[in-house]
């Protein structure tokens, strides 16, 4: 019997890519918003999370599935400051009957979170037994949600940070590829560090973490530790786009509403121990999307 996965958010960029990874392997149930993909061999929900909450737990009585991946969640971190009551009410309100209705239903939830929960030190990745201290709402709300679903043994909570890959949703990726090829400019930070994932990695990661039924709190993103400007320098570089457009700029020259951590990277050694798997350092990353848009 294959095992029934229900993905909260199958069209996003990591529930489309983990899909298109896992369909052979398991049985895969998904909710979309708007955007509806057609996959093969799947089953889809529309629901909206924010205002239809009450939906969730018909969906997981219906699906009745072992495993839910939670991947929802806003994407502008800009956007949760300026709506707590919103972010508020997607990150952890939905989160909690999805953790309630999963207990009803005995089902392992798998719970996406954010390196944005720590404050951002220098010189430093963060592995899973330092302290969070988020400074903004989006971060808040996010380890909020994680409490929640870590209240349970058998969760899992994976925190992750700049999710890229050859996909239409990878908008980092997406915004400098396509500026560098029309000639235009870009300004990536210069003093927001981050260790950038490799979408494809962490889709892959997953499967492993269900095959193996792994439980816990973990980070899970690639190993390089970067800037904004340093990843866009190497798109420039390795797809042959002029670097001289890729213009440096600080957080104080271009205002961002809500405040964010100097450097948050993390440390994703304990998760490659437990499943036996390895994610991608930066210059890896870049030479698959490479590949991919020249259809290898």
């Amino acid at each position: 019997m294959k095992k029934k996965i229900l993905l909260f958010g199958g069209t996003g960029l990591v529930g489309s890519t983990f899909i298109n990874y896992s369909k052979d392997i398991f049985e895969i149930f998904y909710t979309y918003n708007n955007n509806r993909i057609n996959f093969d061999k799947t089953t889809s929900y529309k629901i909206n999370l924010l205002t239809e909450n009450k939906k969730i737990s018909s969906i997981i009585n219906n699906s009745k599935p072992n495993i839910i991946i939670h991947t929802v969640a806003y994407p502008s971190v800009d956007f949760c400051e300026a709506n707590h009551e919103l972010a508020n009410e997607l990150h952890v309100n939905a989160t909690k009957t999805i953790v309630d209705s999963a207990i009803k239903n005995n089902s392992k939830v798998i719970f996406l979170s954010t390196d944005a929960v720590f404050e951002g030190e220098l010189n430093k990745k963060y592995n899973e037994s330092d302290t969070p201290k988020p400074i903004n709402y989006y971060g808040i709300t996010k380890l909020n949600a994680e409490k929640i679903v870590l209240e349970q043994q058998n969760n899992v909570v994976l925190r992750t940070a700049v999710v890229y890959g050859w996909h239409e949703k990878s908008r980092f990726t997406n915004w400098i590829l396509e500026y560098l090829g029309q000639n235009k400019t870009v300004d990536p930070f210069v003093d927001q560090f981050n260790t950038p994932t490799l979408v494809d990695d962490l889709a892959k990661s997953m499967i492993k973490i269900i095959e193996k039924d792994t439980s816990g709190l973990f980070h899970a993103t690639g190993k390089t530790c970067l800037n904004r400007y340093e990843f866009a320098l190497k798109l420039a570089n390795s797809f042959g786009y002029d670097k001289k457009l890729v213009l440096p700029v600080t957080s104080k020259e271009k205002k961002q509403d809500a405040p964010r951590p100097s450097s948050t990277c993390l440390d994703s050694s304990k998760l490659e121990k437990t499943i036996n798997f390895q994610f991608s350092d930066i210059e890896k990353g870049i030479s698959f999307i490479l590949d991919k848009s020249r259809g290898l």
